[in-house]
């Protein structure tokens, strides 16, 4: 008797590079769980990051739709601010030396924002609050804006709650990499 098993795409989601609009809904999927779902411009699921214990745990994954762990992020014990953030292979995410990148947290006194500097290899990036509760941009180091994310407004104009956000993601980067620094951001601002 034949065995039948699903195909796998030929290419993945998370690893878009084209311009994409996303929508955050800064919830679990999973009941009674801290975390954060995104889904694409079709209403699907592409990212989701499920934390069990307490919110700012200090080890969150980043999971793509099947489930499969595409970065841990790891806050360090006694670097206060410091985020550590390791790609995952199919064996094991820590078995790095080296982190993917590091997230340090800053707060502008004078404007009275928290702001990030993410450092990728020679690259760096710098995410920043823009305006109400939640909306943030994500600029790299000449000032353009790789993404921004604001509250969504239902095709009607209704705006919805806190916790659903539209990001633009620009073309020419790895979404996923936007994504694992969306999520240090959510863990540094207490939203996950």
């Amino acid at each position: 008797m034949a065995k039948v098993y699903p195909q796998e795409p030929t290419s993945s989601p998370c690893m878009s590079y084209g311009r994409e609009t996303y929508t955050l809904w800064l919830k679990s999927l999973v009941f009674h769980s801290n975390g954060c779902t995104v889904y694409d411009s079709n209403g699907v699921i592409v990212y989701r990051v499920d934390n069990y214990d307490t919110k700012g745990r200090r080890d969150v994954n980043l999971l793509d739709l099947r489930g499969r762990v595409l970065c841990t992020i790891h806050k360090r014990l006694l670097a206060f601010g410091r985020w550590d953030v390791y790609r995952c292979s199919d064996s094991n995410c820590k078995t790095q030396e080296k982190p993917w990148f590091q997230v340090k947290r800053c707060y502008k006194i004078i404007t009275r924002k928290v702001t990030c500097q993410i450092t990728v290899e020679c690259q760096k990036y710098c995410i920043e609050k823009t305006g109400g509760k939640t909306a943030f941009r994500i600029v790299d180091i000449d000032g353009d804006i790789v993404a921004d994310a604001k509250q969504k407004h239902s095709s009607s104009g209704v705006v919805l709650g806190n916790d659903v956000l539209s990001l633009d993601v620009e073309g020419g980067i790895d979404h996923a990499l936007i994504m694992a620094f969306v999520t240090v951001f959510g863990l540094i601002c207490g939203r996950m």
